[in-house]
């Protein structure tokens, strides 16, 4: 199983900038999110000035529409931010997850094909060198023996 963050094949392509700009579904969060502050807001409000309210029903209910604007102006920037940190969170946990099964799916079938095992090996022996060619037969067959006991590659 590959515990590494990066795929065996080597690294994904970067993600287009047209991913950058917020997606309907972080302002989709970002609106449930200010709505749910807004209301724990009024409901503080309303539960220290009830006392108060039976008395001045007008002014608690002005109290109470300027507390819901104050909250609004305050979360706003705070919502979006939060709610795009979530998502970026959240896709790149997808994308990781996804990674890794792909992974385990490749690996599954590659233990049952020797072509695809074969390719696997080299592509690997491919970056472990740091793209640098071998010089000889002798040091890449070096290079491979030892990158197969390290991974415990061989069978016995």
């Amino acid at each position: 199983m590959n515990t590494n963050t990066e795929s065996v094949l080597g690294t994904l392509p970067a993600m287009p900038a047209a991913n950058t700009v917020p997606r309907s579904s972080s302002k989709t969060l970002a609106n449930f999110l200010l709505a749910a502050g807004v209301a724990a807001w009024v409901v503080a409000v309303n539960q220290l000035i009830d006392n108060w309210a039976e008395s001045h029903v007008v002014a608690a209910w002005l109290a109470l529409w300027a507390v819901a604007v104050l909250a609004i102006v305050v979360l706003r920037g705070l919502t979006r931010h939060l709610a795009q940190n979530l998502m970026n969170g959240l896709d790149a946990w997808s994308a990781h997850v996804a990674r890794c099964r792909a992974d385990e799916r490749l690996w599954l079938l590659a233990k049952s094909d020797p072509r695809l095992m074969s390719d696997l090996q080299v592509a690997m022996d491919r970056a472990a060198v740091d793209n640098v060619p071998a010089q000889n037969l002798e040091t890449l067959t070096t290079c491979r023996a030892g990158r197969l006991v390290r991974d415990r590659l061989y069978y016995i």
